[in-house]
């Protein structure tokens, strides 16, 4: 399981577009999203709990803008280059502390930082030039759910449950 927030059309195709554009593998896998919590294996028992906290979650955050503006990158710790959130970041973060507590409490690796990848693995020139085609690249749009991604046989990851944000 992962939990993420979805980028709406038309943004997530064009950036899905672009990503396989760069020639990164997992393009055609991974939809366009703001992750809040990574890959997590979850067996089936723990799902009801991790819905309720969920539900939850989204009973105490209420919907916001994200906006999407130019390039960012990781090199050289990571091979990744990825689309700023300019606007909306401290919402991801308090969404990420939330998400990531009671029954998804886990360690991190690196510090959050709320973004959308556009190339992930691939080499360098691509990496360069993801970096120099999607500078102009902006997006505003609302949040108002937060969507559960399962890892499917086929290795694709696929929206399966949405809990919307209803705090006033």
């Amino acid at each position: 399981m992962g939990i993420a927030l979805l980028v709406p059309e038309p943004w997530g195709s064009q950036l899905q577009a672009a990503r396989a554009s760069f020639g990164d593998p997992l393009a055609c896998l991974i939809p366009p999203h703001v992750t809040l919590l990574g890959p997590t294996v979850l067996e089936p028992e723990e799902l009801p709990a991790m819905d309720a906290h969920l539900a939850e979650v989204g009973r105490q955050q209420r919907p916001f803008t994200i906006h999407l503006r130019g390039t960012g990158t990781f090199r050289p710790v990571s091979d990744v280059v990825f689309i700023q959130v300019v606007e909306g970041i401290s919402e991801c973060e308090r969404l990420e502390r939330a998400v990531r507590s009671g029954p998804l409490t886990q360690e991190v690796r690196f510090n959050y930082h709320p973004h959308v990848t556009v190339a992930h693995d691939v080499p360098a020139d691509a990496l360069d030039r993801a970096f120099a085609e999607l500078e102009d690249f902006e997006a505003v749009y609302e949040v108002g759910s937060i969507q559960v991604f399962e890892h499917g046989d086929d290795n694709v990851w696929r929206p399966v449950r949405e809990f919307p944000l209803t705090a006033p």
